[in-house]
């Protein structure tokens, strides 16, 4: 039985090793293939740090660009005011602000702004709900002024009793 088993484990190694994985001809375009600016400008786009910190760990190259003190320092400047981050400065070993360490102490502080995609509107004139950016049929004077903007969690709330 002993023997039986080892020679089908034997069998199984050799067409193991027998299967060639081939790779597509056409890879594509790689974020890593563009150039340094737009990989910067489009790390620049992402609003959570630990994004930043996960895509920096692809690849050396946004290893380093995902190090970028201008980078954290838009991330802290877009999340919290100025008055929160005077209150949480942080030194590195250099002497300048350490915008990343200070990134992830202000998260700890204090809540990040929230941001969305598409946002509802409602308009406290006639009590529609529409996306932003789209009209709707508003017998107020002013309609722009009426409408304002909800959150999922706002929204969630206008069914609450």
């Amino acid at each position: 039985m002993w023997v039986y088993r080892m020679e089908t484990i034997l069998h199984w190694q050799q067409q193991l090793n027998s299967i060639q994985i081939t790779r597509p001809a056409f890879k594509g375009l790689t974020l890593t293939d563009l150039p340094l600016c737009l990989q910067l400008n489009i790390m620049q786009r992402l609003s959570d740090g630990r994004d930043l910190v996960s895509l920096g760990q692809v690849a050396p190259d946004l290893h380093v660009l995902s190090e970028d003190r201008l980078l954290w320092k838009k991330l802290c400047q877009y999340h919290f005011s100025e008055r929160q981050i005077r209150k949480r400065l942080i030194l590195s070993d250099k002497g300048q602000l350490d915008w990343k360490k200070m990134y992830f102490k202000l998260v700890r502080c204090y809540p990040r702004k929230e941001q969305y995609g598409d946002t509802l509107q409602l308009c406290r004139h006639c009590h529609i709900l529409s996306w932003k950016g789209t009209d709707h049929p508003c017998t107020a004077n002013n309609p722009e002024s009426c409408s304002v903007s909800l959150s999922p969690q706002d929204f969630i709330n206008l069914f609450k009793f």
